[in-house]
């Protein structure tokens, strides 16, 4: 962390559709020069001067120039501040060079990646310098994964709390939920077919649900590809982020020493057998490839969005405990613009955090639950 820097956070994209949603957030929440000092980033000055007015956010909000394709101005911009929070994706086209300055200069950087090629080289790349220089690197800190990843925590939790010992077995389910897709999102998924098209060494690690956990490998995962019938819930379908979610709790697991045991077994389905009633759009069901950059759910979508996960501990001697991670948003933008914001507040409050490449759960575990609950509209309940 960088200890004496001006800002605890910058948003850099702040011009674009995420970008705009969590400096929106921040100026709703904290104002400018309270208890949070934050600053907003992009490329053209006039563009974030335009986003500042738009979001209703103080004219004396500070104001950053940074270019993905300028590194001294990414390098100037790490140096101003603990934490950058970046939504300027596709990464693996755009983040390379602003991962390179964080960990150079000791500062955090958050993201909403879902895309295990690129942070699978991240993790191989910085991971040693990152622990070095102290920057935290947190990966997938939107809806892929905080609500599964810290689902899957929370149901450990109340089953050393109701059986006396972790659960080796967890399944999601997807309840109920309703959202849409940004255009950042398709450009994302674009990227990695394409990466995968030009390296197909890269689909290993797309396909393995430890692929983000280098040196481990355990046992056999449930597929997820498939319609069944749980005996829990019914009938289930795949369920489109099942496969970035599932490699982030493995690699949680890993980091905070496998806790779970190393033979714990995670799948995501969604309730209600293929599409299960649930509205968030697959990026294949898109006309023309989906919506383009900057574009995505208008307010009232994001509004009357939510989510709602089961997640479901069984024991060895089959016995079981349920709870449930809801959102009060449009997933995807809405409460994901929420978490990623109220995530970086709590690891720039979080200095005892080691650097290193982490997922947002493993590195701040109760202090996040409690930050999001209380700022970002999730809820965490145990069900009967």
């Amino acid at each position: 962390m960088n200890p004496n820097a001006e800002f605890d956070v910058i948003v850099y994209g702040a011009t674009g559709y995420t970008g705009r949603l969590v400096a929106e957030h921040l100026a709703r929440q904290y104002g400018v020069g309270g208890e949070v000092k934050w600053a907003m980033a992009g490329r053209s000055k006039a563009k974030l001067e335009e986003v500042r007015d738009g979001i209703g956010a103080p004219k004396a909000t500070p104001l950053v120039v940074a270019d993905a394709a300028d590194p001294a101005s990414l390098d100037a911009m790490a140096a101003r501040t603990r934490a950058v929070i970046t939504t300027v994706g596709p990464y693996q086209l755009y983040g390379d060079a602003l991962v390179d300055a964080c960990v150079k200069a000791g500062t955090d950087c958050l993201d909403l990646s879902g895309e295990p090629n690129w942070m699978r080289k991240v993790i191989d790349t910085h991971g040693a310098a990152a622990r070095a220089s102290g920057a935290r690197i947190l990966h997938s800190c939107g809806f892929d994964s905080i609500p599964f990843e810290m689902g899957v925590w929370f149901c450990e939790e109340t089953a050393k709390a109701q059986l006396g010992h972790v659960v080796p077995r967890v399944k999601g389910r997807v309840r109920g939920l309703d959202g849409g897709l940004s255009g950042g999102t398709a450009a994302s998924g674009a990227a990695t077919m394409a990466a995968i098209q030009k390296d197909p060494s890269l689909l290993a690690v797309m396909m393995s649900p430890f692929g983000l956990t280098p040196g481990f490998e355990g046992p056999p995962q449930p597929a997820g590809q498939a319609p069944e019938d749980d005996p829990d819930v019914g009938p289930v379908g795949p369920f489109m982020m099942a496969v970035i979610n599932t490699k982030n709790v493995h690699r949680s697991n890993l980091l905070m020493g496998h806790p779970y045991g190393k033979d714990f077994v995670y799948d995501e389905m969604v309730m209600g057998g293929p599409g299960g009633g649930v509205g968030f759009t697959d990026l294949g069901s898109l006309p023309g490839g989906g919506p383009k950059p900057g574009e995505g759910p208008t307010r009232e979508e994001r509004e009357r969005g939510f989510f709602d996960v089961l997640f479901i501990g069984v024991d060895a001697g089959g016995r079981r405990v349920k709870v449930a991670v809801k959102g009060d948003k449009d997933p995807g933008y809405g409460s994901t613009s929420k978490m990623l914001a109220e995530t970086a507040i709590a690891l720039v409050r979080a200095p005892d955090v080691p650097g290193g490449v982490w997922t947002p759960g493993a590195a701040l575990q109760g202090r996040l639950k409690d930050r999001l609950q209380a700022h970002a509209g999730l809820s965490f309940e145990v069900e009967s």
